[in-house]
């Protein structure tokens, strides 16, 4: 199963504070309440603030509200993290966890920022995900 969302108008909800995210406005929003399970491709900016489980795919910003949980495969531009995350990250420009977040797994980006309070469990590797990956060094004879 498969969700895109792609030019889809801005979404607000009056009693639903979002928290920060990349200027542009939000494309696609998964409500408080609501979960969805399989395979999320979008472009623009995404909110999750309910339950999401399966693989998340986009060039770029996914925000995860306080109270989400999201157990997924996650590969985007940026990725801002308030609510719970389970699963490996890759992030191209920034991960940023805000507290309360939890998250356990694994993150790749070039630029982490970490609040006091968050509670991340799991590995870290800065490196740019843009760069060709390093050639594995010949085995030494002998």
């Amino acid at each position: 199963m498969s969700l895109m969302a792609k030019n889809v108008k801005s979404v607000s909800l009056v009693d639903d504070p979002e928290p920060a995210a990349p200027a542009g406005g939000v494309n696609a929003l998964l409500g408080r309440g609501s979960s969805f399970e399989g395979k999320l491709v979008f472009e623009g900016t995404v909110h999750i603030n309910g339950t999401f489980v399966g693989e998340i795919r986009s060039s770029d910003a996914l925000v995860i509200g306080e109270g989400a949980k999201v157990q997924a495969d996650i590969q985007v531009g940026t990725l801002i993290i308030n609510g719970e995350v389970s699963g490996q990250i890759r992030a191209k420009q920034l991960v940023e966890m805000h507290a309360p977040a939890r998250v356990k797994g694994g993150v790749a980006t070039p630029l982490l920022v970490i609040d006091r309070g968050v509670i991340f469990e799991g590995t870290m590797a800065m490196e740019n995900l843009d760069a060709p990956a390093p050639k594995p060094a010949p085995p030494k004879a002998g």
